[in-house]
């Protein structure tokens, strides 16, 4: 099993930055991927980004691209999610999620585990 807790939501401005975290623990030597999900009220939960322990590949979604940026440290098997110039349609909860497989994906069903979520609020 592999446990995912994700922290740094909150309550931002039009164009500012936030930075989340997601560590996570238990058999983490068995995932292959992180990635980041967000869910917005009365829609689907949609992909953000993901990110291979041990590589260098990184997906993003169109919609983010340029203004966030993710980073593993694998040493505190712990990633980053720098997220600037947030805009109001930014606003969700934020889920930090694991693929235990590869190859690297978009697609929510291939996440295994999954954090409680954390959610970013982003004021016009």
């Amino acid at each position: 099993q592999v446990q995912l807790a994700e922290s740094g939501g909150g309550v931002v401005q039009t164009g500012d930055s936030l930075r989340l975290s997601c560590a996570a623990s238990g058999r983490t030597s068995s995932t292959y991927a992180l990635g980041w999900f967000r869910q917005a009220p009365g829609k689907d939960r949609e992909f953000v980004v993901a990110v291979p322990w041990k590589d260098d590949k990184i997906y993003y979604a169109d919609s983010v691209k340029g203004r966030f940026t993710i980073s593993n440290d694998n040493a505190e098997n712990t990633v980053y999610l720098q997220m600037t110039n947030l805009k109001p349609e930014d606003t969700a909860v934020y889920y930090c999620a694991a693929d235990p497989y590869g190859p690297l994906s978009t697609t929510l069903n291939r996440y295994d585990y999954w954090g409680q979520g954390t959610q970013v609020t982003v004021s016009a």
